[in-house]
């Protein structure tokens, strides 16, 4: 069974910015794409970035494209997302997410983390 935990969410001006972190137990980490997700208060959740299992492949939402980067590092079973140049717009729940495949997409995860609130003031 595979558990996600989020942490470094928080307020932040606009314009600053934010690193989230997910740390992996069980399951097969480094064999898998990972993912961030986000949900803002009367909003379907949405996706922000993706990363493939060796960290060759990325996506981002058209949102959050030269804003925000995607890096994992398998040995300490960790996705990060760095989160600049923050937005009022990018307030909401950050999740992370397990794919259990190794390729990218902004769908088709198995395994999510309990979310972190990120909130821009402007």
């Amino acid at each position: 069974q595979v558990q996600l935990v989020e942490s470094g969410g928080g307020l932040v001006q606009a314009g600053g910015s934010l690193r989230l972190s997910c740390a992996a137990s069980g399951g097969s980490f480094s064999n898998y794409a990972m993912g961030w997700f986000r949900q803002a208060p009367g909003k379907e959740r949405e996706f922000v970035a993706a990363i493939s299992w060796n960290s060759r492949s990325t996506d981002f939402a058209d949102s959050v494209k030269g804003r925000f980067t995607i890096s994992r590092d398998n040995a300490k079973k960790t996705v990060y997302l760095q989160m600049n140049s923050l937005k009022p717009e990018d307030t909401a729940v950050y999740y992370c997410a397990d794919r259990s495949v190794p390729w990218v997409d902004t769908r088709g995860y198995d395994y999510w983390g309990q979310g972190t609130q990120v909130t821009v003031s402007s």
